[in-house]
């Protein structure tokens, strides 16, 4: 037997959307994306890898009059050691993802003849995607070939971006059969021997809630770039019709570029960028500020939340007087990314990407690719990035002043530019590339395939359902924060329950102000994050904002009238241009002048439907009518589907109220405004706890047995009677 012939034989499986050697159809529906070009690409690398003797791509076939007959073949032939292998799934009509479940028995069966019938058995089995990990875990439980599992995005993470997007459960139930994805990926983990993922974030935020997680079982492997595409320099960029175009607003367009390159989006924080150069005369006198938020013909034709990204950006522009130092083109095509990289880099420019959260970072391995330093946020893949690459900085996204100091260290220092610049360079080539790609995933798989290597698993703790079934919900301020001992047990407490309990933050702040105090006093992020009094919600893992929420309390919402008719309230002052958002008006308010029932009369005599709430007797919301933190709570757990009394909120001050009334379990655990609460102490419900801060909620669960029995008081008091 030759060398080649006692190679590897890897079946890789990804069985919906449509797969085909050329010409992919990417974009046609949304089973025809980024998996679909990844499983592709990795078949074609590993397959020219040594010691790999066969790949067989293997996926379903499609007989439809509605597509193209490429996906009736059976044996598609790529090179002499590439097939893309088609397999009857029990139907040959082309169907969505979602309606393959019932289909997946039969693939897995004729599968697993095809592999009989020809006498040849892969040595690894690597599924990607839910539905190829239900066949895979199958197969590789009758043939007893190891299984490799790939899950590029998860069930259970899902369902909280389609709750965000304003689904009900039930309607996620119906239409994406969650409940049959989650349970085929436990099955999946229980059964893989390795679990390749892209970051360490993806492994701490999405594989660790799954019962059958094994620490051990995880690999990160990075996708594969094209080096190809994304190229340093030729030296003739900066002649271009493109840079001409792009920089025709500037003033002074020789001077380095600082690029930044993403979707007009929130958690993109491009703001904070604009902030941080209008701050630093010194950074505005180094370089040019470019920024490539998607395409646009018309600001007020994008979706709101662009608008509304849009509109900061230009205030801020307008703010620090950035006029000719700042650039946002308007249109781009994506052909033309690499070019627009090239162009940062052949001006002596930085790379920025300030994202509030970023759980991969492809562009800042594209930037890399073609030599231009990267200063980046210090959440999610760039830590992966930087540290491998060493070609830039990581800086707080919610400190402009680390960004612009970042940025500076980098315009003035020509040596450290031109080191981080080859620095990235190679490290994309090291790290990033299909080939370095293909050899970090060969190291995994070999062991495994020889059976030198075998998962050592854990015990695991299995939940009663499929979902979490209870809630945690506090504020941010005095009920968590001022016992740093409490709070670690109240931390540890809640990871070690995180597979059975949401947790809840619930606060006044807006979303940056909230994201800056956990950080500071190391409050991991929560499952739900309610911000700006309830009228923003935001999902894990990706601070997801929940979109059906904000349609939902802009009813009949006046803002601009607010503020206008308060604008001379006696007794009333605005507070800074930070606490305001775009659906609450926050004021300071002294009692002595401001009577809230006159305020409140006032309102209703105009007409205007809001929701005044006050808090600790000198802060004063103004909120849509639909809008409050006890409002927001209950859309939340309706969407969860918990039931209100396996619900428990902790609670400090009058904004809490209406979460603590009604059906959930609630504690008051701060004694400093207790007295704002204190018409609560009749109801049941309600404990007051002895010790303040972390201390009291946690002496407030033990209380109430909250992941145990979880107690009505009512059965608390009745079992001491009895007793």
């Amino acid at each position: 037997m030759t060398q080649q012939e006692s190679g590897l034989y890897i079946a890789l499986l990804s069985i919906h959307g449509l797969i085909r050697g050329n010409n992919l159809e990417l974009g046609r529906d949304s089973d025809t994306g980024g998996q679909t070009l990844y499983v592709v690409e990795l078949a074609q690398i590993l397959a020219r890898q040594p010691g790999v003797r066969k790949v067989d791509l293997i996926t379903q076939r499609v007989v439809d009059k509605n597509i193209s007959s490429d996906y009736a073949n059976p044996i598609e032939t790529l090179t002499p050691g590439l097939r893309i292998v088609r397999i009857d799934a029990g139907t040959e009509e082309y169907l969505p993802k979602e309606q393959l479940w019932d289909h997946l028995d039969f693939f897995a069966d004729n599968l697993a003849s095809f592999f009989r019938d020809n006498n040849t058995f892969p040595d690894i089995i690597h599924s990607h995607y839910a539905d190829a990990g239900y066949v895979g875990s199958h197969l590789a439980n009758l043939l007893g070939i190891p299984l490799i599992h790939t899950g590029h995005s998860l069930g259970r993470v899902k369902r909280s971006r389609l709750l965000a997007n304003g689904l009900t459960a039930q309607e996620i139930e119906d239409r994406f059969h969650m409940s049959r994805r989650i349970e085929a990926e436990e099955q999946t983990l229980a059964t893989a021997e390795r679990v390749i993922t892209s970051t360490h974030q993806e492994i701490e935020e999405q594989y660790e809630i799954y019962d059958h997680y094994q620490p051990d079982q995880m690999r990160v492997v990075p996708p594969g770039t094209d080096l190809n595409q994304f190229i340093p320099p030729r030296g003739d960029e900066l002649e271009s019709p493109l840079f001409q175009q792009l920089t025709c607003h500037l003033k002074e367009p020789d001077k380095p570029i600082i690029l930044a390159l993403s979707r007009p989006d929130q958690r993109k924080n491009i703001q904070a960028l604009v902030e941080a150069f209008g701050q630093s005369p010194q950074l505005q006198e180094l370089a040019n500020l470019m920024i490539i938020a998607g395409n646009r013909d018309d600001i007020d034709e994008l979706e709101e939340g662009a608008q509304e990204v849009f509109h900061e950006l230009l205030v801020a522009v307008d703010r620090y007087d950035l006029y000719g130092k700042v650039t946002l083109p308007k249109h781009h095509q994506r052909d033309q990314v690499s070019m627009i990289y090239r162009i940062a880099t052949a001006s002596g420019g930085v790379f920025v990407n300030p994202a509030l959260t970023e759980p991969f970072g492809l562009t800042l391995i594209e930037a890399a690719a073609c030599g231009l330093p990267i200063v980046a946020t210090e959440d999610g893949g760039p830590q992966d990035i930087i540290s491998n690459c060493k070609n830039g900085f990581l800086i707080d996204p919610l400190e402009p002043d680390t960004i612009s100091d970042a940025l500076v260290k980098l315009l003035e220092n020509q040596t450290l530019w031109q080191s981080f610049s080859e620095q990235g360079l190679a490290g994309v080539k090291e790290h990033y590339s299909w080939d370095a790609h293909a050899r970090r995933y060969l190291k995994i798989v070999e062991p495994i395939a020889a059976h030198s290597e075998q998962l050592l698993r854990q015990p695991v703790k299995l939940r009663t359902g499929l979902y979490r079934d209870r809630a945690i919900v506090t504020d941010l301020g005095q009920n968590l924060i001022g016992d740093n001992t409490s709070l670690e047990k109240l931390v540890q407490l809640l990871r070690q329950q995180r597979k059975n309990s949401y947790f809840i933050i619930a606060t006044g702040q807006r979303l940056d102000s909230a994201l800056k105090i956990m950080k500071k006093h190391k409050i991991p992020r929560p499952d739900v994050l309610i911000t700006s009094g309830g009228t923003e919600i935001y999902h894990a893992p990706l601070l997801t904002a929940d979109e059906a929420w904000t349609r939902h309390i802009d009813y009949q919402w006046a803002r601009r009238r607010v503020k206008v008719l308060l604008k001379d309230y006696p007794g009333l002052k605005i507070q800074r241009n930070s606490e305001q958002s775009r659906y609450k008006l926050s004021y300071y308010i002294d009692p002595k002048l401001a009577d809230i029932e006159d305020l409140k009369q006032l309102l209703h005599q105009e007409e205007l439907s809001v929701f005044v709430q006050v808090a600790f007797g000198q802060f004063l919301d103004i909120l849509p009518l639909r809008a409050s933190k006890g409002m927001a709570l209950r859309y939340i757990v309706g969407q969860l589907n918990i039931p209100l009394h396996n619900v428990f909120v902790a609670g400090r001050s009058g904004a809490d109220e209406d979460m603590m009334r009604g059906n959930t379990l609630a504690a008051v655990v701060t004694k400093r405004h207790r007295e704002e609460l204190s018409q609560l102490d009749d109801i049941e419900r309600i404990y007051f706890s002895q010790a303040p801060n972390a201390a009291g909620i946690l002496e407030a669960l033990d209380f109430y047995d909250f992941f145990g029995r979880c107690c009505d008081p009512k059965d608390l008091k009745e079992s001491a009677a009895d007793e």
